[in-house]
C-alpha cells in the first residue's frame, strides 16, 4: 500500500509540473467568423457588431514578430449588397456605396456619433451636423480621442460600379493601449439596407488568442487543479488506509472530489485549446459545462444530505429521497442551461443578456436549497442534543458554523457582484472581472475541504455512523461527561427513564415518522 501511494504521489507531481509548464508556455487571439451576417438598422445607420474584447498593449513593436504583439486583423472580409441596390448604379461609376469598419476603445465610445442642437444622437453625419461639426455627410461621425489622435480607427470599403460585392483589403490594426475594444461595421447609405458580410477577424493578445477577461482564468484553473490534486492525495491516502471503516457518506465525498479535479482539468484544457487555436469547439465546451453542472449539483446534494443527518442520525433519507432527487435534477437542468448559454461558443468579453434571465431560476433554487439545508440542520442538531450524543453534536456544530460563514460570504459576494456589474456597463474593468467567476470555485473548494476535515476517514469513523441502539452511540468521553458530578444511582435512574420513555419505539421508527411529517 505504501509503495502504491508513493507511485501515486510521483504521478501527481509529474502532472503538476506539466500543468505549470504548459500554463507558462502556451500562447497565440480570438477568431471571430462571420457567415452571411446581416446589417441591422440602428438610428440613421446600419450596423453589424464585429466583436468586443479586452486587449493588452503590444509587448513588441516588431511587426514581423509572432509573439508579444497585440492586434486586430481583418481577413477575407466580403460584403454583398442587394440586387436592387446594385441596379441603381451603372458599371462606369467609381464609388457606389460606402461601408466603414470602426474600432474604438470603450472609453472613447462617445467619440462615435454626435447630435445637432442637443437632439437625438446620430451615428452618421447629417446636413445639420456637417455644418456644426464639419463631418462629411454620409459617413460615420468620428471625433479624435483626447489621448490618441489616431483613434478611433475608421477603415473605408467602397462598392464599385454595379457590382454586387466588394472585398476589404486584409489589414492589421496594432493595439497601442490596453483597453476594452469594440469593432462595428457601419453603413450610412439607406440603399445598403439588407447588406450581408462574410469573413473573419483575428484578435490577438500578447500571450495568445484568449480574450483579456478569460486569460487569467486559464492559470487560475491550473492552481485549482493542483489544489484538488493535493486534496485528493490526502483524502485517498486516508481512504485506502481505513477502507474497512469507510462510511457511505465518505464514498459520496470521494466522488465529489474526483469530479472537482476532473472539472478543473477540463476547464484548463478548454482555455488552453482556445488560447492556442483561437477557436472554441462547441463539443469540448459542452463536456466541460456538463461535468461542472454535475459537480455543482452533487456538491449541493451532499451538503443537503449531511444536513439531514444521512448516515449519522438516519440510515437513509427515507421518504425524502424522491424530493431530493427531484430538486437535484431540476438544479442540474437549470445550471446546465445557464452555463451553456454563457460559455458554449462564447469568444466575446461581454456575456449576453439571456444569462440575466437564466440566472433567476438558478438563484431561486439556490435560495430554496439554503433554506432546506438550514431547516434540516436545525432538526438534526435538535435530535443529537436530545439524545446527548456529544461527539456527533460537536461535529455538526462545526459544520453548521462553516456553512453559516459560507452563506454570509456568498451573500456579501453577490452584493459586490451586482455592484460591480451595475457600475461597469461597458466592461471597462475587464482585467479584474475574472475574480467574479473564480470566487465561487474557491468557496466551493473551501467548503469541500471543511467537509473532508470533519468527515476524514479514520479508525473511529464508525462512531459517527447511524446506530439503532442509542447506548452504543456513547463513547468513553461521553460516558464521562454524563457521569461527571452524578452518583451511580443517578446514572441508573437516567438509564431507566430513557428505557421507559423509549420502550417499544426504535430510532428508525422515529426517523420514519419525521420523514412523513417533512
Amino acid at each position: 500500500m505504501d509503495s502504491a501511494f508513493q507511485i501515486a504521489i510521483k504521478n501527481i507531481s509529474v502532472l503538476i509540473f506539466l500543468l505549470l509548464s504548459t500554463a507558462l508556455t502556451t500562447a497565440n487571439a480570438s477568431i471571430h467568423i462571420y457567415q452571411n451576417q446581416l446589417f441591422n438598422e440602428v438610428g440613421n445607420a446600419y450596423l453589424l457588431p464585429g466583436g468586443s474584447e479586452g486587449l493588452a498593449v503590444s509587448l513588441s513593436s516588431d511587426n514581423s514578430a509572432t509573439d508579444g504583439r497585440s492586434f486586430i486583423r481583418f481577413e477575407n472580409i466580403t460584403f454583398w449588397r442587394t440586387q436592387a441596390a446594385a441596379d441603381d448604379h451603372s458599371d462606369m461609376e467609381h464609388s457606389t456605396g460606402l461601408i466603414q469598419a470602426v474600432i474604438f476603445e470603450a472609453a472613447d465610445r462617445n467619440n462615435i456619433g454626435g447630435s445637432a442642437y442637443g437632439g437625438q444622437r446620430s451615428i452618421c453625419c447629417t446636413p445639420d451636423l456637417a455644418k456644426l461639426e464639419g463631418c462629411k455627410q454620409g459617413e460615420v461621425i468620428r471625433i479624435p480621442s483626447a489621448t490618441y489622435i489616431n483613434w478611433p480607427i475608421v477603415l473605408n470599403i467602397q462598392f464599385g460600379g454595379n457590382y454586387l460585392s466588394t472585398s476589404m483589403d486584409n489589414a492589421e490594426v496594432p493595439i497601442t493601449k490596453t483597453g476594452m475594444y469594440n469593432l462595428f461595421f457601419m453603413a450610412c447609405d439607406p440603399k445598403l439596407k439588407g447588406t450581408v458580410m462574410n469573413g473573419k477577424t483575428v484578435w490577438k493578445n500578447p500571450d495568445g488568442y484568449l480574450p483579456g477577461r478569460m486569460a487569467p482564468l486559464m492559470k487560475f484553473y491550473v492552481y485549482m487543479a493542483i489544489a484538488y490534486l493535493l486534496l485528493s492525495a490526502v483524502w485517498f491516502s486516508q481512504y485506502m488506509r481505513f477502507w474497512k471503516d469507510i462510511l457511505q457518506l465518505q464514498h459520496c465525498i470521494t466522488v465529489v472530489i474526483g469530479l472537482g479535479l476532473f472539472e478543473m482539468i477540463l476547464w484548463y484544457l478548454d482555455y488552453a485549446n482556445f488560447n492556442n487555436t483561437g477557436m472554441r469547439p462547441i463539443v469540448i465546451t459542452i463536456w466541460v459545462v456538463t461535468v461542472g453542472a454535475i459537480r455543482k449539483t452533487l456538491s449541493r446534494l451532499l451538503i443537503l444530505s449531511v444536513s439531514m443527518g444521512y448516515g449519522v442520525v438516519r440510515p437513509t433519507l427515507g421518504g425524502l429521497t424522491s424530493k431530493v432527487l427531484l430538486l437535484g435534477t431540476t438544479y442540474f437542468l437549470a445550471s446546465e442551461l445557464m452555463d451553456i448559454t454563457e460559455y458554449v461558443g462564447t469568444i466575446n468579453d461581454i456575456s449576453g443578456r439571456a444569462r440575466l434571465f437564466l440566472v433567476l431560476p438558478d438563484a431561486f433554487l439556490d435560495a430554496f436549497l439554503i433554506l432546506w439545508i438550514f431547516t434540516s440542520l436545525s432538526k438534526t442538531l435538535e435530535q443529537l442534543q436530545a439524545k446527548r450524543i456529544s461527539v456527533k453534536l460537536d461535529l455538526y456544530r462545526k459544520f453548521s458554523n462553516a456553512l453559516a460563514v459560507a452563506v454570509i460570504a456568498s451573500v456579501a459576494w453577490i452584493t459586490y457582484e451586482v455592484y460591480f456589474k451595475a457600475t461597469d456597463p461597458f466592461n471597462e474593468r475587464w482585467q479584474s472581472a475574472w475574480i467574479i467567476t473564480a470566487f465561487w470555485d474557491i468557496l466551493s473548494f473551501a467548503l469541500l475541504c471543511v467537509i473532508c476535515y470533519l468527515w476524514a476517514p479514520s479508525q473511529s469513523s464508525q462512531r459517527y455512523a447511524y446506530s439503532e441502539d442509542v447506548g452504543e452511540e456513547f463513547d468513553d468521553e461521553e460516558a464521562q461527561s454524563l457521569t461527571r458530578g452524578q452518583s451511580d444511582g443517578d446514572v441508573s435512574l437516567v438509564k431507566q427513564e430513557r428505557k421507559n420513555g423509549n420502550d417499544g419505539v426504535s430510532d428508525q421508527e422515529v426517523d420514519s415518522e419525521e420523514d412523513k411529517r417533512e
